[in-house]
């Protein structure tokens, strides 16, 4: 089976989506899995250098008392996943097109999780910008690839551009928010859904009933 997970590393859903969809993965060991993650960017017209936290809060939720109440639920979620998200320390909201590409690099290196776990630790436990290149390295580093060649791959002019077009493809085949998990080409699921969710799926692919057509 084929999945592909469109997901943003700035949506703390998408991060308690990777949680839930582990541990569905984990109660059907009997079912062979190829993750794909692919990109989709939460705020697409976000300037390179980001936006300063509050002035981001007050445009998208009228200031950070309201930003707080939406968060509560996001919070209650998290913890029961394990997760202690520090969303107070985050100082800046990034463009997540350099982060997108190292995704996309480390994937291509044969190894992506440890980078897609060092950018959500990064982000909502750590409140690191991860829309700096420095901060972008260093999580390469410590999911063990060569920070040379991450340096050298995010300075590399063209890159942002395959980004942006696996972006609007999502937009233009419907995905209008993340995480979404389309498994085999043929059955997409939204939103951060609970194990049991996935459960119907798995099974299908056990009986054969799905033929695989990876999401292009």
């Amino acid at each position: 089976m084929h999945i592909d997970v469109f997901s943003d590393v700035i949506c703390p859903w998408c991060f308690i989506g990777k949680r839930r969809l582990a541990r569905a993965l984990a109660a059907e060991s009997d079912v062979s899995v190829t993750l794909r993650w692919r990109a989709f960017m939460l705020n697409p017209d976000m300037p390179a250098e980001g936006m300063d936290r509050q002035t981001y809060m007050a445009m998208k939720f009228g200031g950070p008392a309201q930003a707080r109440r939406v968060y509560d639920n996001v919070l209650r979620a998290a913890e029961a996943e394990g997760l202690e998200l520090a969303i107070d320390r985050i100082p800046r909201t990034p463009s997540t097109v350099a982060a997108h590409r190292l995704i996309r690099w480390a994937t291509e290196q044969g190894d992506v999780d440890p980078v897609l776990e060092g950018l959500f630790r990064a982000y909502f436990q750590e409140g690191r910008d991860i829309g700096q290149a420095s901060e972008l390295t260093a999580i390469a580093a410590a999911a063990g690839l060569d920070p040379d060649e991450a340096r050298a791959m995010l300075a590399r002019p063209g890159g942002d551009a395959d980004i942006v077009a696996e972006d609007r493809s999502a937009r233009r085949i419907g995905i209008n928010g993340v995480p979404c998990f389309i498994f085999d080409g043929q059955y997409a699921v939204s939103g951060a859904q609970e194990p049991e969710v996935f459960a119907p799926i798995f099974a299908a692919a056990r009986a054969g009933a799905l033929t695989s057509s990876a999401a292009q």
